[in-house]
């Protein structure tokens, strides 16, 4: 057999192996955090389900909810969930354990064009707080151990803002069980005060233009009135929509082409799915949360 007859023949190999790998992804699972009430989470995620089916050719598209981050995080380092949108943190921790099980592929563009938002930490009007001052020996609630918003940034920032250990200013911290749950947890008293995220851009009275605020004004559960902002973060990278690497690379390619032209084709989907005003998915690198990696690994270990 010639030389080029012989090249020939194994790419031919490689090529079929490779289309039979892809053909044999029957279903697609998509991860939801937990940041926002099931209910919801499902109900803005299945305009999304039925456009990969579509764009992909892999008949089944599953939700699957997770009470916590964690879930999902797990769920990406076993293989049992593929594709997940997540806070940098969350990402952090599955590269900390295993480099290889992911890759961030897009981000979000927010309403002012940036691809980064704040943590920002919340209190109600009527408690008579006004700032981190009047803070010390309250009971402060995160969100999620593996919210970037929530936790890691406020664990890194905060201290210097308010002069002392989290765990010395504050006569009790906790978490709220996500960003929804927290913030109720603020304005029924459980928490004087808690972390959550927004765009830091728009009007206060829509709680910005993306974000927990945002999300729970237009649910009609919060009205901006009833809450202060007593601090903000530095500007957070936005966090990835990722894939798992057990998928073959032409479904990856696939599923990457589906959520860029996503904005344009349903923009009502992509407002839901992405938590906000947002005008993009664009591309992104893993050397874009190089920070947050680092600041996970020197705070919380992994």
């Amino acid at each position: 057999m010639s030389a080029i007859r012989t090249t020939l023949m194994a790419t031919f190999t490689i090529a079929m192996t490779s289309t039979a790998f892809a053909q044999d992804v029957s279903v697609l699972r998509i991860g939801l955090d937990g940041s926002e009430n099931e209910a919801d989470q499902i109900r803005k995620t299945e305009c999304v389900a039925e456009g990969l089916k579509a764009a992909t050719g892999v008949p089944e598209v599953q939700i699957f909810p997770s009470p916590d981050y964690n879930g999902v995080i797990q769920g990406l380092l076993g293989g049992t969930i593929d594709i997940a949108q997540m806070g940098a943190s969350s990402y952090a921790a599955i590269v900390l354990q295993d480099p290889a099980a992911v890759d961030p592929i897009l981000t979000t563009a927010g309403a002012d064009g940036s691809t980064g938002y704040y943590s920002l930490l919340i209190a109600r009007k009527d408690s008579g707080i006004t700032d981190l001052a009047g803070l010390k020996g309250k009971k402060l609630g995160f969100a999620d151990p593996d919210s970037t918003s929530g936790y890691l940034v406020p664990n890194v920032s905060l201290p210097d803002a308010i002069g002392a250990p989290i765990a010395e200013y504050f006569s009790e911290t906790g978490f709220g069980g996500g960003h929804e749950n927290l913030i109720l947890g603020v304005l029924d008293g459980t928490w004087d005060a808690g972390t959550t995220f927004g765009s830091g851009v728009g009007d206060w009275a829509e709680g910005y233009t993306s974000g927990n605020l945002h999300t729970m004004v237009e649910k009609g559960i919060l009205d901006t009135d009833d809450v202060v902002e007593l601090w903000k973060s530095p500007l957070i990278p936005n966090g990835p929509l990722m894939v798992s690497n057990k998928l073959p690379e032409d479904l990856k390619a696939k599923i990457e082409a589906y959520f860029l032209a996503l904005p344009a084709a349903d923009h009502e989907c992509f407002v839901g799915f992405s938590g906000g005003d947002n005008t993009a998915y664009v591309e992104v690198e893993p050397a874009f949360y190089d920070t947050i990696v680092a600041a996970r690994k020197s705070i919380i270990g992994d």
